[in-house]
């Protein structure tokens, strides 16, 4: 009896250990499968995860490649902006020469105009004491030009008749200024204070330029007396 409870025993616990053998294989089995999947799931991140490495890495490889290029880019930029800074100091250095030079130039084109200016006065000066010894003369008036009688009576244009009065009236004046009074143009009153001078009604001093004319006092006195004919006429 005792050896049937005994084996009834040893069956009971035999079965109730490999139940729970059977238990815990499947809970390790359903382990296993959660740590198969959370495996798998965890490869398949790490390699995504690895792809984005890769193309970080190819994308910081190009960033390099670009800036190498960059840098190569600026380096030639520096060797040019070198290259130019030392061009533009050249250039500066020949300009400050041709700028003594333009200035030495002026200087003596000044002092030539000068010389020319004080030889023209003196040739004045000596044609006049040529032409009227008796009278003395100013060496920065060009020679005098007489008025003959026949140029004085000769028929005057208005604008010319105007341009005597207004320098027997307010003096001697530039062709600019007379230029601005009468309103014609620079050519025009250019050709007309030259026939004015050469035909005897004025005198031109050369000693600046522009020059400056004024009325000769016979031509003053005429138009003097031309007035006073006209006011006793018109009395």
């Amino acid at each position: 009896m005792f050896a049937v409870i005994l084996s009834t025993l040893t069956v009971v616990v035999c079965y109730v250990y490999y139940r729970q053998l059977q238990k815990v294989r499947k809970e390790y089995e359903n382990a296993k499968a959660v740590v198969d999947d959370i495996v798998f799931s965890f490869n398949r991140q790490l390699k995504q995860e690895a792809e984005r490495v890769g193309l970080i890495a190819c994308k910081v490889d190009a960033a390099i490649s670009k800036g190498d290029n960059a840098k190569k880019a600026v380096e030639d930029v520096c060797r040019k902006v070198e290259s130019l800074e030392g061009r533009v100091n050249s250039l500066a250095s020949e300009k400050e020469v041709n700028t003594k030079r333009v200035e030495e130039i002026a200087k003596t084109l000044q002092e030539s105009i000068n010389v020319q200016r004080d030889l023209a006065a003196r040739l004045a000066a000596v044609e006049e004491r040529t032409k009227y010894p008796a009278v003395a003369s100013d060496a920065k008036i060009e020679a005098v030009i007489p008025i003959k009688k026949e140029k004085a009576l000769a028929p005057l244009t208005d604008t010319e008749v105007s341009v005597l009065d207004m320098l027997a009236s307010e003096g001697p004046k530039t062709a600019p200024e007379i230029k601005e009074r009468i309103k014609l143009s620079r050519e025009h009153t250019a050709r007309l204070m030259k026939k004015l001078y050469e035909e005897g009604y004025l005198d031109r001093d050369t000693s600046k330029i522009p020059f400056r004319y004024s009325v000769k006092e016979e031509m003053r006195r005429l138009l003097k007396r031309t007035e006073s004919e006209s006011a006793q006429q018109q009395s």
